[in-house]
Formats: C-alpha cells, structure tokens, sequence
C-alpha cells in the first residue's frame, strides 16, 4: 500500500488543518497490565514452551499499522484511529 508522506490533517492542538509528516512507531502490545495478560505472564514465567499449542490457520497473515502524524506548526505528534492491516507499506 503507497501512503504519502506529507498530508494536510487536522490537528487537534493547533484546532485547524495543517501539513502533517508522517511517521511509523513500533506497536506496543496493549493492556500489558491487563488481569488476563499478568496471569498468561505469571503462566509463562520458567516454562519451556507455550502454555497451549497454537491452532493451525489461527494466527493473522498481517500486523496493525501504527502511524503517528506530526504537525509541521506545533511539531506534536497524534495518530488518528486505530490503524489497519497491511503487509507492506510504501511511502510516496
């Protein structure tokens, strides 16, 4: 997918539509303090392998994007919506 790299967004600070840069960051897993993720943590914790095996064809073909836009006036960033599978990102 081709994305270019300068867009005219809204920002939310400046609260009118400026050019925006665009920028990729690295995807956190969400929620890691979550009471379902310290337990599977806690599960994990000196085991040799994974608690259950993985089911065949269950795992996604892709990753989320996460883009983050960067105002050109107040150079702060946000991102806009929760992004969306991809398997290969171009920017244009």
């Amino acid at each position: 997918m081709e994305i270019p790299k300068k867009q005219r967004k809204y920002c939310p600070f400046c609260k009118k539509h400026t050019e925006h840069s665009l920028e990729d960051a690295k995807r956190k897993p969400r929620r890691t303090l979550a009471k379902g993720q310290r337990r599977f943590l806690r599960k994990m914790k000196g085991y040799g392998s994974f608690p259950k095996e993985n089911p065949k064809g269950r795992e996604k073909p892709t990753r989320k994007t996460d883009f983050r836009f960067k105002c050109s006036e107040c150079k702060k960033l946000h991102n806009v919506g929760r992004g969306f599978r991809t398997k290969k990102i171009e920017k244009m």
